[in-house]
């Protein structure tokens, strides 16, 4: 595991949603303040606000890639071309490694949850797979970081 697979996880269990602590690990990449980072992470949790879309995790995943590999022209399709090929990229192999980045099917959950979030127990830890995937998802961010490969097919 990663030093940003362990901080991840380590966010993640302190309460974090797997949107804020993935984003939050990657600090040092964003060059971004913790509360910053909470902050703009913090409506993804649950799959975008519990609606169980996108999971959180994946969500970060596209900030920090937008923050470090983006393109700021509108007039730049190739640049826009090149940048999805890269999100796609990284949805692939988060679904290559967990079957989904949808959080309700991750969850196996039916649909949209309640805004509440359910309170942190060890049964919560226990049964949810959310650590894992928030420890995933910076895996994937650091093999993209330090130039490793990611699979070039999109599904």
């Amino acid at each position: 595991m990663s030093k940003h697979s362990d901080l991840a996880r380590e966010l993640f269990r302190k309460g974090y949603n797997c949107s804020q602590s993935v984003f939050a690990a990657f600090g040092d990449e964003t060059k971004m303040d913790m509360d910053t980072a909470l902050k703009i992470s913090s409506s993804f949790g649950g799959g975008m606000g519990r609606l169980r879309e996108v999971c959180g995790a994946v969500s970060a995943m596209f900030m920090i890639a937008g923050i470090k590999y983006g393109y700021t022209s509108p007039q730049d399709d190739t640049a826009k071309a090149e940048h999805y090929q890269l999100i796609q990229m990284l949805a692939c192999r988060f679904k290559e490694n967990n079957g989904s980045y949808i959080c309700r099917e991750l969850l196996g959950l039916p649909g949209t949850d309640s805004p509440v979030p359910q309170e942190r127990t060890n049964e919560y830890y226990q049964t949810r797979p959310c650590e894992q995937l928030v420890g995933d998802a910076a895996e994937i961010l650091d093999e993209l970081i330090s130039g490793k490969s990611l699979p070039e097919e999109n599904e």
